[in-house]
C-alpha cells in the first residue's frame, strides 16, 4: 500500500432506528476476524470496527487510524451504510474494498467512483492479494475499477479448508455483547459454506458459486477446543447435514472431553428422521437447533421447494422437545396471507408445543428469479428494508397497512406467550412489545 499498512476491518451497523431485535442477537463478525489473520501473518495493521457494538463513530475512528485502506462487508439491508462509509474512507484518502454476503450477489450496486474493489468470493487471502500489489487481472472473485471502468473476473468457489483461525481478539474484548438469546457470550464457528438444498426463497444456496464447501470436522473439533467460550453457535448454512460428519463430530467432541452448548441450522426432515444422532448431540450439549418450518399447510411448502411437509415438522418438534433440545422454529408471512394465516402460526406453536418461534416477512431476494417475478409488485427499493421486517412488495390479499397490523399482532402475541412461559428473561418486554403495539398503525400508510 502507498498509504501505509494499516487495515481498517468494518462491519456496518444493522440499523439506526429502535425497529430491529438489536440485543437479542448479536453475531461475532467472523469474516472479518478470518480478515485479521490473513492481514496481520502479511505484515498488515489490521483493525476492526463493529457497528454493533462500538460507541466510538466510524468517522472518528478513520480519522484515528488514517488507515491505507478500509474494507467492508455486510447484508442487504446494510448496503446505505456500507456505501456511506466507503465515500468516508476515500475521501480520507484510503483504498476502499467491498465484500460480504450482499456483494457476492449484487456487486454491480457497489460500482461507483468511491469503491475501488468490489470481492465476489469468500477467500479473505484475495484482501491480501489486492493490498499486496497482485495484479487485479489475475485475481478470481473480483471486480476492479481502473481509468474509470469496471472489470468483473470469474468468480469461483472457495475451499474453506485453507481458512485459517481467526484472531477473535475483538470478540474477547466484547464478552457481553455477542450473544445468541440468553447465550452470552455466543462465538461463532464456521465447518460449511453454501447450502445444500435449493430452497426457492433462499439466497444462501448460491453463495461460494453454489458449491457447497466442508471443512474437515477434525480441525473444527480442533478449533472448537480452543475456543475460551461455552457456547458456540455453529453458523453453517445447514449443519444437520452428513449423518457420518456429524457422528464423527460427537465422537471428537467426546474424546476431548469438550463440555459446551452448540447452537446449529439443521432441517425438520433430518431431524425426524434421525432421532438417534439428534440423541447423540444432545448429550454433548446441542442446545438450540434452527429449524425453517417456513408455512404451517404443505401448499406453502410445495411453493418454497421444501421438500418437506407439516407432518415432519410437528415429528421435529416433538423429537427435539423429547431430547431437551430448543428448536427455533423460523415461520415464513407470505404475500397471500390471510387473517387467518397469520393466526395459525401461533396456533401451530401452541398446539405443538414449540417455545421459540422467529417470523420473517416473504422478501424476494436481490438477483434472484423471485426478484424477476416481483419486480412489478416492489412497493420499495431501499435496500434497508431488506431486513425481513418489511413488506417489499404488494401483498395480494390486503393492503399493506392490513398486513403490518395482522404481521405485529402476531409477533405480539408471541412474545406475550414467551413473556408467560419465562423465556428470554434477559430482554426487555416491555419495550419490544411496546415498540409492537405502536408499529401497528405506523407502517403501510
Amino acid at each position: 500500500m502507498e498509504r501505509n499498512n494499516t487495515v481498517l476491518l468494518v462491519h456496518p451497523e444493522i440499523s439506526r432506528n429502535k425497529y430491529n431485535f438489536a440485543g437479542i442477537i448479536e453475531n461475532e463478525p467472523l469474516e472479518l476476524e478470518y480478515i485479521f489473520t490473513v492481514l496481520r501473518d502479511a505484515g498488515y495493521r489490521p483493525y476492526i470496527w463493529d457497528g454493533q457494538v462500538e460507541k466510538v463513530p466510524f468517522v472518528k475512528r478513520l480519522r484515528e487510524l488514517k488507515p491505507g485502506a478500509v474494507y467492508i462487508c455486510g447484508r442487504t439491508r446494510q448496503e446505505g451504510f456500507m456505501k456511506e462509509y466507503a465515500r468516508a474512507a476515500k475521501a480520507s484518502g484510503a483504498v476502499t474494498m467491498i465484500g460480504g454476503l450482499h456483494a457476492q450477489r449484487c456487486w454491480k450496486r457497489f460500482f461507483n467512483d468511491y469503491t475501488d474493489f468490489v470481492f465476489t468470493g469468500y477467500d479473505p487471502q484475495l484482501i491480501a492479494d489486492v493490498l499486496g500489489g497482485k495484479d487485479p487481472e489475475r485475481i478470481n472473485s473480483l471486480c476492479f475499477r481502473k481509468d474509470g471502468r469496471w472489470t468483473v473476473n470469474k468468480a469461483v468457489p472457495h475451499d474453506i479448508r485453507t481458512l485459517p483461525r481467526p484472531d477473535r481478539s475483538y470478540f474477547y474484548e466484547h464478552p457481553d455483547r455477542y450473544r445468541y438469546l440468553e447465550l452470552l457470550p455466543a462465538a461463532h464457528v464456521r465447518t460449511s459454506y453454501s447450502c445444500p438444498y435449493r430452497c426457492s426463497f433462499c439466497i444462501r444456496n448460491r453463495m461460494n458459486c453454489g458449491v457447497y464447501a466442508q471443512r474437515d470436522i477434525a480441525d473444527v473439533v480442533d478449533e472448537i477446543a480452543d475456543i475460551s467460550c461455552e457456547n458456540i453457535y455453529i453458523i453453517d448454512d445447514d449443519f444437520l447435514f452428513d449423518e457420518k460428519r456429524l457422528g464423527e463430530f460427537v465422537r471428537l467432541i467426546r474424546l476431548r472431553k469438550i463440555r459446551k452448548r452448540y447452537v446449529c441450522y439443521g432441517r425438520a426432515d433430518f431431524v425426524a428422521s434421525h432421532p438417534g444422532i439428534m440423541r447423540e448431540l444432545a448429550d454433548i450439549g446441542l442446545y438450540y437447533v434452527l429449524t425453517g418450518i417456513e408455512a404451517t399447510d404443505d401448499a406453502h411448502l410445495n411453493a418454497y421447494s421444501k421438500r418437506c411437509d407439516n407432518e415432519v415438522n410437528k415429528r421435529a418438534v416433538r423429537i427435539l422437545n423429547g431430547l431437551g433440545i430448543n428448536m427455533m422454529g423460523m415461520f415464513i408471512v407470505d404475500l397471500d396471507f390471510t387473517p387467518d394465516d397469520f393466526r395459525s402460526i401461533y396456533k401451530w406453536a401452541v398446539k405443538n408445543d414449540l417455545k421459540h418461534a422467529a417470523v420473517s416477512i416473504f422478501t424476494p431476494e436481490m438477483h434472484t428469479e423471485l426478484i424477476k417475478e416481483y419486480k412489478d409488485r416492489l412497493i420499495t427499493r431501499d435496500p434497508a428494508d431488506w431486513d425481513y421486517l418489511h413488506v417489499v412488495a404488494e401483498p395480494t390479499r390486503m393492503s399493506v397497512k392490513k398486513y403490518y397490523f395482522h404481521y405485529h399482532i402476531l409477533l405480539i402475541r408471541l412474545f406475550l406467550r414467551a413473556w408467560r412461559q419465562g423465556i428470554y428473561d434477559f430482554i426487555d418486554y416491555r419495550f419490544f412489545i411496546g415498540s409492537m403495539v405502536k408499529n401497528l398503525f405506523r407502517f403501510g400508510g
